[in-house]
């Protein structure tokens, strides 16, 4: 047997390969379906099943397309009602894989469909739980993004519920040498305060996870319910495109419109300019948003951008249209841009310069708009006068910010500050706005 881990650290996503007898079992594929094959093929293996734990919300699967390829079973809950060809697979269910059987557990509570697998070894002994983002390292998933999306829909509360009886019934019954492998790490959204930690062991958890301590039901959905990150904007979408099944990723992004380099856009769309901040500054068409290409471009695509809107994308290499393609297409974007393009023509919008020395010496000479979240400027503000509106509102709600200052936008470090003074700019047109970018961090060092 031989477990193999894919990371995907713009998403913070985990998936696996669990290769047996010749055969592999895919556990949460990401969208481009080729390190997997990779495996398979240097293994001299064949992918034949591929288990989902719940329809994900913050990336696409490849599940339909191993299905269409390799005839592979897709093994997902009965309560997800899954509009592609599977085989249900709930509590009590099991298959075998060359030496080695996989065991469903129910364990509801990010959703209500969610599964774990249970990886029995040669010997009938409990060597593994794939547990999706049901059980983090350090956390358990949240249990607030199936109140719009899915088969199944459920509040909140019922689902961190739900989570506490599978914490206890599912989870904590467990042998502390079960390895556990969930499909996030830290930077996800899923949950709250993930580890770094890639793996761990049910006994390591049973000694550091706030939620195996010995809480009663009230608390421990008190604690589940609090301080939960954003909900982007494409997470509905990404659920039902995974209950649905995506279409071939090659494909799909091959459809994808490649523009001449200097052509004109149209005017009026949407314009996602993924150049560096300083170049988007020296010129960009009017109205662009620049979301930088950086670690987390596909989370900000998807929190700026919402599902029902067409964009063009805009880079400054061909070869970085590609990336930033690949990176759309992991979220099921790919099929959202109208046109890819090097450098098109009508780039004549300036940045505003910021002076440094000028706000030092009078700050109350301008508008601060800190774009942080909630829970980042309430735990540590760092300009008291500041109006936090949280990046992914600002389109909604720039028109809030006052005009008759200069508008200073800020966030931690000036990758979501690029983001956000080119929204308020195009929101407010006519008003100085400057991004603070990176100086930030000396004003941070001060507040702390």
């Amino acid at each position: 047997m031989n477990i193999q881990q894919f990371y995907d650290e713009g998403l913070a996503h985990a998936s696996y390969a669990i290769l047996s007898g010749g055969k592999v079992a895919l556990v949460d594929p990401g969208r481009n379906p080729q390190q997997y094959y990779e495996f398979a093929q240097k293994n001299a293996a064949r992918i034949v099943a591929v288990i989902e734990t719940h329809p994900h919300a913050d990336f696409v699967s490849s599940h339909l397309e191993f299905h269409k390829n390799e005839g592979a079973t897709i093994y997902v809950s009965k309560l997800v009602g899954a509009e592609y060809p599977h085989t249900a697979f709930d509590e009590g269910d099991s298959f075998q894989l060359g030496k080695v059987t996989f065991h469903a557990l129910h364990t509801p509570g990010h959703s209500p469909d969610s599964i774990s697998i249970l990886l029995k070894g040669e010997a009938g002994k409990d060597h593994a739980l794939f547990s999706g983002d049901t059980l983090f390292v350090g956390d358990v998933g949240r249990p607030d993004l199936r109140e719009k999306a899915g088969n199944m829909t459920a509040q909140r509360e019922e689902l961190a519920k739900l989570m506490y009886q599978t914490v206890q019934n599912k989870l904590k019954p467990l042998a502390d040498d079960v390895l556990v492998f969930p499909a996030h790490g830290a930077g996800s959204l899923c949950g709250k305060n993930l580890s770094d930690a890639r793996q761990s062991t049910i006994g390591e958890q049973r000694a550091t996870n706030w939620a195996f301590t010995d809480l009663d039901e009230k608390t421990f959905v008190s604690s589940l319910l609090q301080g939960q990150p954003y909900i982007p904007k494409y997470f509905g979408y990404d659920v039902d495109m995974n209950k649905k099944g995506a279409p071939a990723f090659q494909r799909s992004i091959s459809q994808v419109s490649i523009w001449a380099e200097s052509s004109e856009l149209p005017e009026g769309i949407l314009v996602i300019d993924t150049r560096k901040q300083d170049k988007f500054a020296a010129g960009h068409i009017s109205g662009a948003i620049n979301i930088m290409n950086g670690g987390k471009f596909e989370t900000w695509l998807g929190s700026i951008v919402g599902p029902e809107e067409r964009f063009f994308l805009v880079s400054d290499s061909a070869a970085e249209l590609e990336i930033l393609i690949n990176k759309a297409a992991k979220i099921g974007y790919e099929q959202l841009i109208k046109g890819a393009v090097v450098n098109p023509a009508g780039m004549t919008e300036k940045g505003t310069s910021f002076d440094l020395e000028a706000f030092k010496a009078n700050k109350m000479a301008y508008t601060i708009v800190d774009i942080r979240s909630r829970d980042e400027h309430a735990t540590a503000p760092i300009f008291e006068e500041a109006l936090n509106i949280p990046l992914q509102e600002l389109r909604e709600r720039a028109v809030e910010i006052p005009t008759e200052k200069p508008i200073l936008i800020h966030c931690a470090g000036g990758y979501r500050s690029a983001a956000g003074s080119s929204i308020v700019a195009g929101a407010l047109k006519g008003a100085e706005v400057l991004d603070f970018s990176e100086a930030i961090k000396e004003f941070q060092l001060v507040a702390h």
